[in-house]
């Protein structure tokens, strides 16, 4: 057995002199453990949020979306485009194009984002698990064309599931000079009409500007013909992702983007991460607060053991041997303190799992949830460990050094 960490185990677990050393070193695990209880369940709850935030947006972004590199709009016969179709590993693909346009319903208005898709779009998204109402998800019937509205924009426009007569579409004139003295000839009109849905992601993003439509609609409006913003596409099931996007990658070059899911809503999933960083590095600086308590439990310990120091040099030990007792004495507070720690927050998690102890209301049904989400992530763990391990070894280091020096010395 190493004789250095045998001695200190025997320090931190034996009764001392002082008895407010015992209390100290208590203190010590206990704030160590707290800390990182609270990174654990901190953490773990912000992945949650991403996780939600991720589920929900299945429903409506398509697995992999490929866009221009430059400028808004490429011909949907790129022969680039016509070869990642073929792909083997492409179970469904359909053009879209979108773009900004007004939509007026009786007296009131909204700026809305017009969504033309083709009629795979059912297969490629779960639009169909998000429309409600006494119709069912359509794009077009013989001339006619229906407009799926968001439930924002549906609230906005004041319309309902099924909205009697007309909405109107109005998008500026691609091509032509403007007349002054007719300034409506600026713009392409067009009408839709209710399917009797209406659709809600749960995401603003979403829900309070999007418009779905057919494709033929919208590109009638954008004036697009044979033009598409993007080619949307979802994998046969077992395909995997990272290596058709990187085959992607490869055939379009720099002429497009291969986005998948996260990269699609890059700025939500980018903040979110930024805020879970700063969670870390202030519950990290609580962490390091607690460490205190190691440095004043070691300084006490040493001047405690003050003549068990000459024993151990009469026995034998080098002054090598004797700061290490100390220093193993700080490493196996921070160790319990970190391994209680995760016990209790990933209990805390499995039970926020199970039962959602905390709401995040008081009224059901308020939010998307009625308890805070929460998903352990072990990497995340795995840092937390590190992170109080190495936090807990420098702050018994400094102390022991220091003391060491003047009573071993």
């Amino acid at each position: 057995m190493n004789f250095p960490f045998y001695i200190a185990r025997r320090y931190l677990f034996s009764k001392k002199s002082t008895n407010a050393i015992n209390i100290i070193s208590a203190i010590s695990v206990v704030g160590v453990a707290v800390a990182t209880m609270a990174l654990v369940v901190t953490l773990s709850v912000f992945n949650g949020f991403h996780d939600l935030v991720a589920s929900l947006l299945t429903s409506f972004d398509p697995q992999i979306k490929v866009v221009p590199a430059m400028g808004k709009t490429a011909p949907a016969d790129d022969p680039l485009l016509q070869k990642i179709c073929q792909l083997p590993q492409v179970d469904v693909a359909t053009e879209c194009v979108e773009d900004q346009a007004m939509a007026v319903y009786g007296d009131r208005q909204a700026m809305v984002t017009l969504k033309g898709v083709g009629e795979s779009f059912r297969e490629l998204t779960h639009i169909t698990d998000i429309v409600y109402g006494e119709g069912e998800f359509a794009l077009q019937a013989a001339n006619l064309h229906y407009g799926t509205v968001g439930i924002g924009v549906a609230q906005t426009l004041g319309l309902g599931a099924n909205w009697p007569g007309f909405m109107r579409l109005y998008a500026p004139r691609r091509e032509g000079q403007l007349d002054m003295a007719n300034p409506m000839d600026g713009f392409v009109t067009d009408s839709l009409i209710s399917p009797g849905v209406v659709f809600m992601v749960k995401q603003g993003r979403y829900d309070k500007s999007h418009i779905i439509t057919s494709l033929p609609f919208a590109r009638n409006l954008f004036g697009q013909q044979g033009m598409l913003s993007s080619l949307e596409i979802r994998l046969k099931q077992g395909s995997d992702l990272d290596a058709v996007k990187e085959q992607m990658k490869a055939i379009v070059g720099t002429k497009y983007k291969v986005l998948d899911r996260f990269e699609q809503q890059e700025d939500t999933f980018k903040i979110m991460k930024i805020e879970k960083f700063i969670a870390y590095i202030f519950l990290t600086f609580i962490l390091i607060v607690a460490s205190f308590n190691i440095i004043g439990s070691l300084s006490m310990l040493i001047i405690d053991k003050k003549e068990d120091v000459v024993t151990l040099r009469n026995l034998g030990a080098d002054d090598k041997q004797i700061t290490q007792v100390f220093l193993f004495e700080g490493r196996l507070i921070s160790a319990i303190g970190a391994a209680a720690g995760i016990i209790v927050g990933l209990l805390l998690c499995w039970l926020q799992q199970t039962y959602g102890l905390v709401a995040l209301g008081n009224s059901s049904g308020m939010f998307i949830v009625d308890a805070y989400p929460v998903s352990v992530h072990y990497e995340d763990v795995l840092i937390v460990f590190i992170t109080v391990i190495a936090i807990g070894w420098l702050a018994a280091w400094y102390p022991v050094r220091m003391l060491s020096r003047k009573l071993i010395g």
